[in-house]
């Protein structure tokens, strides 16, 4: 046997790169190339569907890099959107380390965003804006964090599937923030839209100089960063991935599993609801149904393409904040309804659901086969 076969079976390496490390790059070059394959099936795929109802694919996909990339403005649109979707994400990555699969994360961005507005009621015209916004963002925060950790709390206390027991958690706030906007708290201020008292253009938050888009950006990316060190270097995260990967283990070694699940919910919720907040005191400047716009649904597919790794969401947050800002050139342009889009991201999620077969399948990624 060579030297160098040898230095390998004993765990060593060539050129400096030994084969634990060879075997990380090859698990992290995995996880990035069959997501992209995915994307690139499923464009396939609905290239074939605009085919079929007689649209060219190459006028769909320029219109969509046009509208999403193709200049400043594009981009200003594209990260609008990409600031709920990364709070959104995270909101089931998180959860996502204990295999729970939480999909009501629009439910706690719609309830932050009206306790927010709800919180600086009484206190507009009384107090300056570093209270009113302080005041909001933790309201919208606790908010999200109580909503989602009920679900965890259903879960652990009365076996309640999480997946279920969230979504509908997303209808009952639906119907608590029309409930109070149509009713006791709508504003007679816009007669049209069922809304809350505006918040005051002194209360809202700013944009990211030379941006032109709002700070909540700039707060997910690092929310983002927060929750990968979170997960993979703290003993949280370390008992989090023991409880996800093996439960009867976790408790075996004395692991409060239980607490685990409610924490990392109260946490998911919690992201929601800064995204409600960031919404209402950057965007809306008043809770309506404005609020329930689909982030939460469309956060469920980033965090899945992203697998569930903080620190790869804003990147493809990004990608889906564009096909939501192409959606209305792509409307104007070629004659497609506006839900195009979210047919392209609905095709996406499912081949991403298939992909997840393929993981180990392939020997170039595999550690034994390049031993």
């Amino acid at each position: 046997m060579s030297e160098t076969t040898t230095s390998l079976e004993a765990g060593g390496g060539v050129g400096g790169l030994t084969v634990d490390r060879l075997a990380g790059l090859l698990r992290a070059a995995e996880a990035i190339v069959i997501p992209i394959g995915a994307v690139v099936v499923s464009a396939a795929i609905f290239s074939l569907f605009l085919l079929a109802l007689g649209k060219s694919p190459v006028t769909f996909f320029d219109l969509l890099w046009r509208g999403g990339y193709g200049s400043a403005f594009s981009w200003q649109n594209t990260l609008v959107r990409t600031a709920p979707l990364i709070f959104t994400a995270l909101c089931v990555a998180v959860p996502a380390r204990l295999g729970l699969v939480i999909i009501g994360g629009e439910g706690a961005l719609v309830l932050g965003g009206f306790a927010a507005a709800v919180v600086a009621l009484p206190l507009l015209g009384h107090a300056p804006p570093w209270v009113v916004m302080p005041a909001m963002f933790l309201a919208a925060m606790l908010a999200g964090s109580v909503w989602i950790a009920i679900v965890g709390a259903l879960r652990h206390h009365r076996g309640v599937n999480e997946t279920i027991a969230s979504l509908l958690m997303f209808y009952i706030a639906v119907a608590i923030l029309n409930f109070f906007v149509e009713g006791a708290l709508r504003s007679p201020v816009d007669p049209n839209k069922p809304s809350t008292t505006p918040i005051g253009p002194t209360n809202m938050v700013g944009e990211i100089p030379g941006l032109g888009v709002h700070w909540g950006l700039a707060f997910g990316v690092v929310l983002a960063i927060l929750c990968h060190v979170l997960m993979t270097r703290t003993t949280f995260g370390f008992a989090a991935r023991v409880a996800g990967g093996n439960v009867r283990a976790a408790r075996a070694q004395g692991l409060p599993v239980g607490r685990l699940i409610v924490i990392s919910c109260a946490l998911a919720g919690a992201s929601a609801g800064i995204a409600g907040y960031f919404e209402v005191a950057a965007i809306l400047g008043k809770a309506n149904a404005s609020l329930a716009a689909g982030y939460g649904f469309t956060g469920i597919l980033v965090s899945f393409l992203a697998r569930h790794n903080p620190l790869a969401i804003p990147p493809v947050a990004v990608l889906f904040g564009g096909l939501a800002a192409a959606g209305g050139l792509i409307q104007r342009r070629m004659g497609l309804p506006d839900a195009t889009v979210q047919v392209l991201q609905g095709l996406i999620f499912v081949v991403i659901l298939i992909s997840e077969t393929l993981y180990g399948r392939f020997a170039i990624f595999d550690r034994e086969a390049k031993r």
